[in-house]
């Protein structure tokens, strides 16, 4: 099975020089969010940290405080519209998006330009891994609204040279009709929604299975990872099925190769550990904590994953 890579040099390497990377890329990040970004300088302080170079290894993250999205909705409520944790002054940013709030009020997340460049690097390392390359034909079914996912999949597919095609402000029959009159090979939605179509296409008598869809992609839920969910997907369209992981605040941190094995971490664009949940120690198994490493305009740094 042939590979493809975005970065061949950062995704082939092994694991001491990755992990000096990242250490790097850490280390540059903190600069400028020490200096100027109000939440993390506050938040570090407190914890008697106050120049990156405190940080020699990775394994010396463990002193910094975790950030939780408590954490980060009440500093948005507190200071509203956007919070404190902004690296640079408001002009700079280009794009807005936010949570779905379906746990609380939503967070508001800024990005500037180089930061949303980097959620497009993000998403392409989620299309190469996959198989999907330059000639393919992506229909995104998603509405036209704050969501991230559909506006950062777009760039992705942008960033490969791929033809994007938004199908937002359709109806599910629509959205069908389209994916077969302009020829669609790649199919990206929650995966109840790439279920929900499969079940408007039987029932007006569309045959997606037999289209040349080759490939659905997904995100905004965990259900493209259940084996019973993926099989009932790549069944019903005749195609295979990828998982996508990631989240508004923190990125497009996960994705799922054609080996089809399970979920790997961009190790190029993250740094991932895993904890404890009772104790916050490093654990084999446990609760995911997160640092990205290019969205210095509003990090996110030790994030965990499953706190609220």
């Amino acid at each position: 099975m042939e590979t493809n890579y975005l970065d061949p040099f950062i995704e082939t390497l092994g694991r001491e020089a990755l992990k000096q990377i990242q250490l790097k890329k850490f280390q540059m990040m903190l600069r400028p969010v020490l200096k100027t970004n109000s939440f993390y300088r506050r938040k570090f302080a407190e914890a008697g940290f106050k120049r990156p170079e405190e940080i020699m290894t990775l394994d010396d993250l463990r002193y910094l405080p975790f950030t939780t999205k408590v954490e980060l909705s009440s500093d948005q409520a507190s200071h509203p519209p956007y919070g404190t944790n902004l690296t640079f002054p408001q002009e700079r940013y280009t794009r807005i998006h936010q949570t779905s709030g379906t746990t609380g009020e939503p967070l508001r997340w800024l990005d500037t330009e180089e930061s949303w460049s980097w959620w497009a690097r993000c998403w392409a390392t989620v299309y190469n891994a996959a198989g999907v390359t330059s000639m393919d034909r992506i229909f995104f079914a998603f509405s036209f609204g704050p969501f991230i996912g559909f506006w950062s999949a777009h760039e992705g597919a942008r960033l490969i040279g791929a033809l994007a095609i938004p199908g937002g402000g359709m109806n599910s029959y629509q959205r069908l009709k389209a994916i077969l009159a302009l020829d669609v090979s790649v199919l990206v939605c929650t995966p109840t929604y790439a279920l929900h179509m499969a079940e408007v296409a039987e029932q007006e008598g569309l045959d997606i299975a037999n289209s040349n869809v080759r490939f659905t992609i997904h995100a905004g839920e965990p259900g493209a990872s259940l084996p019973a969910t993926k099989q009932r997907i790549e069944t019903a369209w005749g195609a295979r099925c990828y998982d996508h992981a990631g989240a508004t605040e923190v990125g497009a941190w996960g994705f799922e190769c054609q080996s089809q094995t399970g979920l790997h971490i961009n190790e190029g664009e993250f740094i991932c550990e895993v904890i404890d949940p009772i104790t916050g120690e490093a654990a084999d198994e446990g609760e995911l904590v997160i640092t990205n490493l290019g969205r210095v305009a509003m990090p996110i740094i030790r994030y965990r994953t499953a706190t609220g």
